[in-house]
């Protein structure tokens, strides 16, 4: 519905806002949701007409492939708009974000378990993994390289399939909860940590790359007084936006785009820090050192001059 769809949008964009400003990005926070089924309604003309529409805003929204679309669908919107992000690296973009993405994620896993364990080697530990999409996939390829332990599941046959290529034991979808593991990775779609399903959990670290994983803030407070460390979604999931950032003004460079997200560990670290000092969620410490950025930066007064706006009156 589009009040569903609204909502979902509002809290993605205030996610991305918080994002970038954790991640020591100059970006804002916009997100665009389309209302259509992608398996159906998604054609060339759907896509450049989206274009279209982003093109009216003349550079003040950037946009980028997410949940539904991919690097094809960019170069259809890029032949109405200039103002796109990810493209593909033939195409002078930076490619593939879900590389970079499943890159933040470890590295907030491996913060955590240095937070929880004392060491942040991987080497041994059990993932159970929500999901296993791009993103997972990514991370899945890092964590088998350190002889870490997946048990992973998804609605799609396809993505199961990729697992099992890897080696990756595989459960039905509602089993995952349970599975007796280090670290709960949620993958797939936001909602799912609630006060349902976490009591169903087994792990000491929830670290995914899924956006909005908790039903509301209340959770946050229901797995800090478990003792579950959760690396908050918006903070290592970040690899994305970081990878996009670095085509902006620049040429692309991987290895600069590596750089920045591999400092995901730093960042999840300092969180964890200050929410041990102030005994607060590590929810509550990402968005207090997130919103101090921003109200740091809202000082600096801007004026927004367009890039070739109408002449005609």
């Amino acid at each position: 519905s589009e009040e569903a769809a609204l909502d979902d949008v509002l809290n993605l964009s205030r996610a991305m806002t918080y994002k970038s400003s954790i991640a020591d990005i100059s970006l804002g926070g916009g997100k665009a949701v389309i209302i259509a089924d992608p398996q159906v309604k998604k054609n060339e003309a759907f896509l450049r007409s989206f274009g279209q529409f982003v093109d009216t805003l003349h550079g003040r929204y950037l946009t980028t492939a997410d949940v539904g679309t991919n690097t094809d669908d960019l170069i259809c919107i890029n032949q109405e708009t200039k103002h796109v992000v990810g493209l593909p690296l033939s195409q002078g973009g930076s490619g593939d974000t879900s590389i970079m993405t499943g890159l933040g994620v470890y590295m907030g896993m491996k913060a955590c378990a240095q937070a929880s364990w004392g060491s942040d080697s991987l080497e041994g530990k059990t993932i159970a993994m929500q999901g296993f999409g791009k993103v997972a996939y990514n991370t899945a390829l890092l964590l088998l390289k350190e002889n870490a332990h997946i048990v992973a599941t998804d609605i799609s046959s396809a993505a199961i399939n990729k697992a099992e290529e890897l080696g990756i034991r595989t459960v039905p979808t509602e089993e995952i909860y349970g599975v007796n593991c280090d670290i709960f990775s949620p993958n797939a779609l936001g909602g799912v940590l609630n006060t349902e399903t976490i009591e169903l959990l087994n792990c000491e670290i929830i670290a995914g790359g899924a956006n909005n994983q908790l039903l509301n803030e209340f959770i946050s407070e229901c797995l800090y007084k478990k003792s579950i460390l959760y690396a908050p979604d918006y903070v290592i999931n970040a690899g994305g936006i970081i990878n996009a950032s670095c085509e902006i003004g620049a040429s692309y460079s991987s290895e600069r785009s590596r750089e920045k997200t591999e400092k995901i560990y730093d960042i999840m670290t300092d969180i964890i820090n200050v929410a041990n000092k102030e005994e607060i969620t590590t929810s509550k410490a990402a968005d207090t050192l997130a919103e101090n950025r921003i109200n740091s930066v809202k000082s600096v007064k801007r004026i927004y001059r367009g890039e070739s706006q109408p002449t005609d009156r």
